[in-house]
């Protein structure tokens, strides 16, 4: 229980947004949760709020927040994104999208290997509050840390969501991989180079290499490559058994990000020189151009090369 009541508005009331919200009412803290068919107004949410909450999908982000954008909030309201994904028209992050629309507000990153389910279970976790404004980094994590969700803080906001945001990719293949029972050492193979992948992104977008190795890359990473809790683990592994993409899709609970991030990942990629093979067959593979099969024997074959170079 902390010493200060807080009050914090969530926005989106699925698995995440709910269990952010179930960890913050633990704390003693006072939520409201905001959600499109719900009967609370967006207003009537956000009103007073000292910490918002974005736990929304990537589709959703810019126009909630262009809604948000003509009520009147006070200089001090920290917007927390908890959304991982990437804009497919601006190849802007969750926070960028916010930050440009409130840029005298505090935006904090939160990101780590937190797979909902498990959290609504009360399974021990632990996360990554990143920002520009130490003050605001510190508020949140004081705000959602307890004995079963450590929360760590970090000063690169870009580095811990674009990991949260990359690794979606990387689970997709990682359940190709467990789909074709292609076992361990090819699983690690692909988690690691997929790093490697999400490095080069990171860097080019002026992320901290160090950022990757922590709980909002590497952490997340190996979450989402090992568990069929995870959305887009789920797609690799239906599409290596055989199902098409739009009926795998139609069957998940929620909104497998990956899938949109490969598209807007590839785009990038050809446009900055960025070599990221696992991310390239990953998507000729949800364009149908090749079969899981195919994107495998496409990677193996490559030229050999030195592994760092």
């Amino acid at each position: 229980m902390q010493e200060t009541t807080i009050s914090i508005s969530i926005l989106g009331a699925g698995a995440w947004g709910e269990s952010l919200a179930s960890l913050a009412a633990a704390n003693g803290h006072g939520v409201k949760i905001w959600s499109r068919r719900g009967s609370e107004t967006l207003a009537s949410v956000v009103e007073d709020a000292e910490i918002i909450v974005s736990a929304i999908s990537m589709k959703g982000v810019r126009e909630v927040a262009t809604q948000i954008q003509p009520l009147t909030l006070p200089p001090a309201t920290i917007f927390v994104t908890a959304t991982k994904g990437l804009e497919p028209d601006t190849i802007n992050t969750p926070s960028q999208i916010w930050q440009s629309i409130f840029p005298d507000n505090p935006i904090v990153v939160l990101s780590g290997p937190n797979l909902s389910q498990e959290i609504q279970q009360s399974l021990p976790a632990a996360t990554a509050v990143a920002s520009r404004v130490v003050t605001a980094a510190e508020t949140v994590q004081l705000a959602f840390s307890s004995p079963r969700f450590r929360v760590y803080t970090n000063p690169d906001p870009i580095g811990v969501e674009l990991g949260g945001t990359l690794k979606n990719v990387i689970a997709i293949a990682s359940g190709v991989c467990d789909g074709l029972q292609l076992g361990t050492n090819a699983k690690a193979a692909l988690v690691t180079r997929g790093l490697t992948e999400m490095v080069r992104i990171g860097n080019f977008w002026g992320a901290k290499t160090e950022t990757f190795y922590g709980l909002s890359g590497l952490g997340d990473l190996l979450a989402t490559c090992n568990s069929p809790l995870s959305r887009n683990y789920q797609v690799g592994y239906q599409l290596a058994s055989g199902k098409t993409l739009t009926a795998t899709l139609a069957n998940l609970p929620g909104t497998a990000e990956g899938v949109n991030t490969c598209q807007v990942l590839v785009q990038l990629a050809k446009q900055q020189n960025i070599v990221i093979p696992i991310t390239e067959q990953v998507h000729r593979l949800l364009q149908g151009e090749v079969t899981p099969r195919q994107a495998l024997d496409e990677l193996m074959l490559r030229d050999i090369k030195p592994e760092y170079h």
